[in-house]
């Protein structure tokens, strides 16, 4: 009789033991745990808009496939969908790209991914300002290279050109940018994003752009996409972007890279021999949400924009709690530390309390490397929100 080897004995790849798991990821699992069990649960956990996908989009993935496109398509998309992404960034941002320098991508997700594997050597090292999308690092370690964390809290959490500078050491080679931010919500002025790329470009190193919250940033804040720089640093430039947000699609999972045409070639080797092409039907999705009516965007922000408003006065009158104004994405960022004394000594502690005793689902800010923080997300109904804000306050009034 032949013994079956333990489970035990299987040992992961080293660059995968490295890796964390999503902490935002198990926030939701811990809210569908509850959900499942019949708790009034208040899920101000997940980075997904609590609106549904617009209709000509969903009209347009159906006639995509009653028209037969349910077939496999080039690595890099179908040709609509890579007009469609040239087009919107002309229109919008008075940016020229070629086909050659754009591919349909997984998810924003995937293109980030791409961009580092196919980038990073081992033991290269990668900027990544703090508080950070919790990918970023793990994706890092996954090819081998080394964070190195920028701290900006300081700065209420906005990067800036000097924090970059400083920060760049001779094994520099990648600077991963993300705004409006995930999970504090600020945005780097344009003036100082230029000034970051200027560097970047001056020191011969590359940038990430994620822009996955683009088109949600809030008014004085203006809307803003690395496309418009100049072509020359646009050369050391990859834009990750993704219909998720913008157009409530996040089970689509569809988005893009723009960068140059030997980056997009070096990035679109890793993507054929992992997932191949978006699926097909997606990209006709996608194509109409970028070429179709852009009122479902506007009819959003107006919302999130409401929710936003009553829900940082809210935040900021519980006491111990201090929330710095974000310009952009869905979500508020809080500092907890003044809520942290008894049992509670760290902002894992709040959140754990919070779940455990009040039924209510944030994520702890450790998990973006901001102990001290959480994130509350935005992406739900108003009256979730003051539901979520009166348990956070008797939280915090515990303590």
């Amino acid at each position: 009789m032949t013994t079956q080897p333990s489970l035990s004995s299987f040992q992961v790849s080293e660059n995968v033991s490295h890796m964390k798991a999503s902490s935002t990821l198990a926030a939701m699992q811990a809210a569908e745990a509850m959900r499942a069990a019949g708790v009034d649960v208040v899920d101000l956990g997940p980075g997904e808009p609590d609106f549904d996908t617009p209709q000509n989009i969903k009209d347009a993935a159906s006639e995509a496939m009653r028209a037969g496109k349910t077939k496999y398509t080039p690595a890099a998309g179908t040709r609509e969908l890579q007009q469609a992404i040239i087009g919107f960034y002309h229109r919008e941002f008075h940016a020229n790209y070629e086909r050659s320098e754009v591919a349909a991508t997984s998810g924003g997700k995937q293109a980030i991914f791409n961009a580092v594997v196919s980038l990073i050597n081992p033991n290269d090292e990668v900027l990544i300002p703090k508080p950070y999308w919790v990918s970023f690092p793990e994706i890092v370690a996954f090819a081998s290279g080394k964070s190195i964390f920028i701290e900006t809290e300081e700065n209420d959490f906005v990067l800036t050109a000097d924090m970059v500078r400083r920060a760049i050491t001779p094994r520099t080679k990648l600077i991963i940018l993300n705004s409006p931010g995930n999970p504090s919500g600020r945005v780097i002025p344009p003036a100082e994003f230029l000034q970051i790329m200027e560097i970047v470009a001056e020191r011969d190193l590359y940038a990430i752009s994620d822009e996955c919250y683009l088109r949600f940033v809030y008014p004085p804040a203006t809307v803003f996409s690395a496309a418009s720089l100049r072509p020359e640093l646009r050369r050391h430039l990859c834009i990750a972007g993704s219909f998720s947000k913008t157009y409530a699609m996040t089970g689509w999972r569809v988005g893009y890279s723009l960068a140059n045409s030997e980056w997009t070639r070096a990035m679109l080797k890793v993507q054929s021999h992992s997932t191949s092409n978006v699926t097909s039907i997606s990209q006709a999705a996608a194509a109409e949400a970028f070429n179709g009516p852009q009122d479902s965007v506007a009819m959003m922000l107006a919302e999130y924009t409401r929710r936003r408003e009553w829900l940082l006065q809210a935040l900021n009158e519980i006491p111990g709690l201090r929330c710095p104004q974000p310009e952009g994405a869905f979500y508020a960022f809080p500092e907890v530390r003044g809520c942290l004394k008894g049992k509670l000594k760290t902002s894992g502690d709040f959140v754990n309390e919070l779940l455990e005793n009040e039924k209510t689902v944030v994520t702890d800010g450790a998990g973006f490397g901001a102990e001290g923080f959480m994130r509350i997300s935005y992406a739900t109904s108003l009256d979730r929100l003051e539901e979520g804000v009166k348990r956070i306050r008797r939280v915090a009034e515990r303590a």
